[in-house]
């Protein structure tokens, strides 16, 4: 007979989550072992065993979490009244609100997201491609001329990731830009730059 799960079943799981990606963020996914995840989440390694069967499990799990997060949150906005131009802003925005506090995530899913078996590598990019599609798409929106450009389109849906992706590395909570007036700054960068892209790859 199975195990019944307890009523913290799901609040202790996702305390786990956030545990093990803090100690793969620091440790790496190499470097950070099941009893390391076990003693940091104040549990036994057995009682890990109740919740992951093994380290790949977790790594997974914390991904698939944060990923599903950021496809909600950005599917969410991108259906946000206004102009295209100001969808697209609020999709940067959620996508930067997002990220706080979520670091740890983050550097796990550009870090160690290739160390996983290939069917939970399949999933997780297929969440990736997701997420990528509906800034691709709010982008086209803003500027019609470039959305049967790919060889225009996907660097520039590229480029504003790379700017909302990499902020954590500078970026600090008071000091100098909002997280609302960097999504701006960002939005408004990618945009300048679609038409200039179309004409230096030449029109056609």
């Amino acid at each position: 007979m199975a195990r019944p799960r307890a009523s913290d079943y799901e609040q202790k799981r996702l305390s786990i989550l956030t545990r093990a990606a803090r100690l793969f963020a620091e440790n790496g996914y190499g470097g950070a072992s099941t009893t390391m995840i076990a003693e940091a989440c104040g549990v036994s390694k057995a009682l890990m065993y109740h919740y992951y069967s093994s380290k790949d499990d977790v790594l997974f799990d914390i991904l698939d979490h944060h990923l599903k997060h950021l496809v909600d949150i950005a599917e969410a906005a991108s259906q946000s009244p206004g102009s295209a131009e100001e969808r697209l802003f609020a999709i940067s925005s959620a996508l930067l609100d997002a990220y706080r506090g979520a670091d740890a995530e983050h550097q796990v899913q550009i870090s160690s997201l290739k160390l996983l078996p290939t069917a939970q590598q399949r999933v997780l990019k297929s969440l990736e491609r997701k997420l990528v599609a509906i800034v691709s798409e709010a982008i086209a929106g803003t500027i019609p001329s470039i959305a049967k450009r790919r060889d225009a389109l996907t660097p520039l849906t590229m480029s504003l990731f790379a700017m909302l992706n990499w902020h954590f590395l500078w970026f600090r909570e008071g000091k100098s830009l909002t997280r609302e007036a960097y999504a701006k700054m960002v939005t408004a960068l990618v945009l300048a730059g679609a038409e200039a892209a179309i004409s230096a790859l030449g029109r056609k």
